[in-house]
């Protein structure tokens, strides 16, 4: 399977036109969405995407999605296992982040919530606002950053966590949604 999942991730980078980096590492299949030539990735980064790697997520694989004018920007020495992020505007994830297993970061409502504009084909004033995510936070497993949010530098959420605003640097935030736990002396 080994070979073959390399095969099948060299031919998806491709043809979406991935912009990859140096020492791109990735375990099982990813699966990349949407438009061609959104989606930068770093330096020495790792992408598992495969039950055999991490099998607490509840997902199989990785998915990177964009829509529109939608893009996705991964830094360098960033570590994903098995996540779910969607860009119709922009989801930024800095360098050293960690994601855990099954996280979602979606920069989108996907559907409107109002109901009339929902039912119309294509469904209209879909809410979109980017998501960054600083520099050596860690996303803690099967947390779900909402659309909008900045989660801060070195910060920290907890396992399931809804992130619905805005997260300082050096905090722990946890729970549905997710609220200020404490502060981290990180330098």
């Amino acid at each position: 399977m080994g070979m073959i999942n390399k095969i099948w991730n060299a031919f998806m980078l491709k043809r979406k036109k991935v912009n990859t980096n140096k020492n791109l590492r990735i375990s099982g299949r990813i699966y990349i969405h949407g438009r061609k030539g959104g989606i930068f990735i770093g330096e020495n980064v790792t992408i598992h995407s495969s039950e055999n790697v991490n099998p607490t997520s509840g997902m199989n694989h990785t998915h990177l999605r964009t829509e529109g004018t939608g893009k996705i920007v991964i830094g360098n020495h960033v570590g994903i296992s098995h996540a779910n992020i969607t860009a119709f505007d922009s989801v930024v994830i800095e360098d050293n982040v960690l994601i855990g297993s099954g996280v979602k970061i979606w920069d989108t409502d996907f559907h409107s919530v109002d109901y009339l504009d929902r039912m119309q084909e294509p469904d209209t004033h879909v809410q979109s606002a980017s998501v960054i995510i600083k520099e050596g936070a860690f996303i803690g497993a099967c947390a779900i950053i909402l659309k909008g949010v900045i989660v801060g530098k070195h910060s920290v959420i907890g396992a399931g966590s809804v992130v619905t605003k805005n997260v300082p640097d050096n905090e722990v935030w946890a729970g549905n949604p997710a609220k200020f736990i404490k502060s981290l002396n990180n330098n």
